[in-house]
């Protein structure tokens, strides 16, 4: 399970920054206690761009806080994140719809992210700030897509007490390179691992947000790995996320120059888990 926060309440409903240093002091307080419980709140970087009270933008807020909170807030938003359009699974082009919200498209936005999500691939869930628009849960999220309509109901959280709750029955903190190969083969159950996959890792501290990256990329490979048709062709969300991960100067991925493929040709042969006789050769990396 992954926890997105709600870019959607933060919507101007302040009535002056006072109130919004408070609500700003229960989210960064949930979001530190979620660390502890060993889980992330991802949120977009475009938070920043988003409107407090009536008359003042995030950034205008931001320079009213005290200089702790003020770092904190803006080592989140800007600088640390995670933001979850690195790990996006919806594009621009999909068609997401809240009939309580206001303005209906909730595409692009934490709630059309998580709904598609649920929809494709797993479990995201919603943190949002209080007061907003945004006090119930679940949140009913429609995918309009070619002639057919998909509903999923999303879940929110508002209130610190009831999410720990929800989280404490969760799957514990990775705390060693063996948790990271417990949870990997556990979590990406179409990816094929040879037996030493891990084994390089042990020789070195563990350090939890390079497990945590690795996760990211693995579930990255995972999702491609089910985007392809019966033909084995890619499927339009295989073809988004190819562009995503393996394309471009921050691809998470890349393959190996024709000079390497030819001088490390043995180098980059591996044997095959599940077929011994059909060595694998692995260019990407």
């Amino acid at each position: 399970m992954e926890l997105l926060f709600n870019d959607l309440s933060v919507h101007g409903q302040f009535s002056d920054l006072e109130a919004f240093k408070a609500a700003l002091s229960r989210v960064m307080a949930i979001r530190t206690r979620l660390k502890q419980l060993g889980f992330e709140l991802y949120c977009h970087r475009n938070l920043v761009n988003r409107r407090v009270t009536k008359n003042s933008t995030m950034p205008q807020a931001i320079q009213a806080l005290d200089q702790d909170s003020r770092r904190a807030l803006m080592g989140w938003i800007t600088r640390h994140g995670p933001f979850w359009e690195d790990v996006q699974t919806h594009s621009e082009d999909d068609y997401l719809e809240c009939s309580t919200y206001k303005d209906g498209v909730v595409t692009d936005t934490a709630v059309g992210e998580a709904a598609y999500y649920c929809l494709c691939k797993g479990d995201r869930r919603l943190v949002s700030l209080v007061p907003s628009a945004w006090e119930y849960s679940p949140i009913l999220v429609e995918w309009h897509r070619e002639d057919k309509v998909e509903s999923v109901e999303v879940h929110n959280y508002w209130q610190a007490d009831l999410l720990e709750a929800r989280l404490r029955g969760r799957q514990p903190p990775l705390e060693s390179w063996s948790d990271l190969e417990t949870t990997a083969r556990t979590r990406c159950p179409g990816l094929v691992f040879a037996q030493d996959s891990f084994g390089p890792l042990a020789g070195h501290p563990f350090r939890p947000s390079v497990a945590d990256s690795l996760l990211l990329r693995l579930d990255a490979l995972h999702m491609l790995k089910n985007s392809f048709d019966e033909h084995g062709q890619r499927t339009p969300d295989g073809h988004r996320l190819y562009q995503k991960y393996f394309t471009g100067d921050k691809a998470w991925f890349s393959d190996s120059s024709a000079r390497e493929k030819h001088d490390f040709r043995t180098e980059l042969t591996f044997p095959n888990p599940a077929q011994p006789d059909w060595p694998l050769f692995c260019s990407w990396r």
